[in-house]
């Protein structure tokens, strides 16, 4: 008694061009996922640095300006990473307003 999965057929009826308009719109959502996911991880870096920006470090291993430059480097890697397991909601917005205009 297995049902069997309905799956909607293609409809070739457009023609290819329709088919390729889909294949670019499949581009262009992924364009803008990716953009908004870098203005999420854009703002986490700088909230991030404010955040750290009154630790100390302390001898023998911390301390000087290598850290300082590491020390950005990490905060921007961590807020890529943040940015793309979901991060604080910001990419979600922007992405739908992204999609907003593009559909306008």
């Amino acid at each position: 008694m297995s049902q069997a999965l309905k799956i909607a057929p293609v409809s070739l009826a457009k023609g290819p061009q329709a088919l390729q308009q889909m294949a670019k719109s499949s581009k262009s959502n992924d364009a803008a996922r990716a953009a908004a996911e870098d203005f999420e991880a854009s703002f986490l870096t700088t909230m991030l640095e404010s955040m750290f920006q009154g630790v100390k470090t302390e001898a023998p291993y911390g301390g000087g300006h290598a850290e300082q430059q590491f020390r950005s480097v990490l905060l921007g890697e961590y807020a890529k990473d943040m940015a793309g397991s979901g991060g604080i909601g910001i990419a979600d917005a922007v992405y739908r307003e992204i999609l907003a205009i593009q559909e306008r």
